[in-house]
């Protein structure tokens, strides 16, 4: 049995090299989309554990500790409300709105004499949740009155909502980490229901 010929040697190591090659470049990419996958998993878990915070603070909305109505404002993407938030006693003022790709939660508490007021701005920042890639198509925040869903002509509530007529806060939240990589983007939503407002507790 003769030999491999100078020829023969090298087509096959060339062939060898480019399976090799071809093996490392799966292997590499099978690497990265497992990556990725978890790491979308991970930030989208994160992202859902931010929104049910967001939701549980919106339930327990309350009344200011100067008086002040419940909801303060609510916009597409910035909502603000009173909220004993950390169960202290003490009504916080929230303030909810989109930074970048960040949603961020701001946290003022009253002042300690009286009457009680609440300081201009937000005293401290929190980010409840990041990667959320929101457009100004599809808002963050959307208001429902007390008549919905039988009434579907005026819900969602144009914004800015006006206060008084906020009963149902929908929450919803597009997160992807990286905008040119499959797939698509995670989408994530809630209903939240502002159990301590009824029709007799009006803004004033």
């Amino acid at each position: 049995m003769s030999g491999l010929t100078f020829i023969e040697m090298i087509m096959t190591i060339g062939i060898f090299t480019m399976g090799i090659a071809g093996f490392t470049m799966l292997f590499a990419r099978t690497w990265q989309n497992n990556a990725y996958t978890f790491e979308m998993g991970r930030d989208s878990m994160a992202a859902s554990q931010g929104l049910n915070r967001i939701d549980d603070y919106i339930r327990r909305a309350r009344q200011g500790d100067d008086g002040s109505y419940a909801v303060k404002s609510a916009n597409d993407n910035d909502l603000v409300i009173f909220c004993d938030y950390d169960k202290d006693t003490i009504t916080e003022r929230l303030h909810f709105y989109k930074s970048g790709q960040n949603v961020m939660m701001g946290i003022t508490r009253p002042t300690a004499t009286l009457p009680k007021t609440y300081p201009t701005g937000d005293q401290s920042v929190v980010t409840l949740t990041a990667h959320v890639i929101n457009d100004n198509t599809k808002p963050i925040f959307q208001y429902f009155n007390k008549d919905y869903p039988v009434n579907m002509v005026s819900n969602p509530i144009t914004t800015p909502a006006p206060v008084a007529d906020v009963r149902l806060v929908k929450v919803y939240l597009e997160v992807n980490i990286d905008l040119n990589h499959a797939p698509d983007n995670v989408h994530i939503q809630s209903f939240a229901e502002m159990r301590n407002l009824n029709d007799y507790n009006q803004a004033q």
